[in-house]
């Protein structure tokens, strides 16, 4: 195992498409529920311990080799907006062309061969962790890390926000993101033992809510 393929995989440079999503945090500006800095925190720390967890559950459970068709059954159980799937799916395709330009392997192969218009992209982001040769554990930091850095980015564009501020709330954060993180490796080794069942199905309404308005707005700077 490299730990140098998670720094690849994490970079917010990796061609995986995440630049052109704000994780809900266009809709939650436009809203009134994101302002400022403190706000931000608020908000990726409510979307850490619901939207993260799960996330990083899946990609956890796809490194530890659960069967990607039956993770991406329940991904897409887990997530009731239609918008969020789509996204998620566009987000998994490109994800899997760059993985596979990345890491090649037959498994990735054999994802791309069942779900051609995109798996759900944190399963596909547990299958590009395993073809790096990386293990649960990083899987699900970098899974969990995106769900917070991505809003925290999106921030920057949307209200001019400072990035030190930006990166500040980040790191406030970290300790929270390892226990998700924690939390995840042990979701995925049940999911070994007692099938998808055993994922966390954390919910967060508002995000849904606000994805399906976002999805009809006329003009925005982000795709979800």
């Amino acid at each position: 195992m490299s730990r140098g393929a998670l720094l690849v995989l994490a970079d917010g440079r990796f061609p995986a498409g995440g630049h052109a999503h704000s994780g809900g945090a266009e809709a939650a500006v436009k809203a009134g529920r994101i302002t400022g800095a403190a706000s931000l925190e608020d908000f990726c720390r409510g979307r850490l311990h619901t939207a993260g967890l799960v996330s990083a559950s899946l990609a956890a459970a796809a490194v530890l080799g659960v069967d990607p068709g039956e993770l991406d059954a329940a991904a897409d159980a887990r997530t009731p907006s239609p918008a969020l799937r789509v996204a998620a799916r566009k987000l998994g395709r490109q994800l899997m062309r760059a993985a596979r330009a990345t890491w090649p392997s037959a498994e990735l192969d054999a994802l791309a061969r069942e779900f051609p218009k995109g798996a759900h992209q944190p399963v596909v982001l547990g299958v590009a962790a395993r073809a790096a040769g990386l293990d649960a554990v990083d899987a699900a930091y970098c899974s969990a890390y995106e769900s917070v850095s991505g809003p925290a980015s999106a921030t920057v564009r949307l209200l001019s926000l400072d990035p030190f501020d930006a990166t500040g709330v980040l790191a406030r954060l970290a300790p929270e993101l390892d226990r998700v993180a924690d939390r995840a490796v042990e979701a995925g080794r049940r999911v070994v033992d007692e099938g998808v069942d055993a994922l966390p199905a954390a919910s967060s309404p508002l995000l849904e809510i606000s994805a399906e308005l976002h999805a009809a707005w006329a003009v925005r700077l982000f795709a979800s």
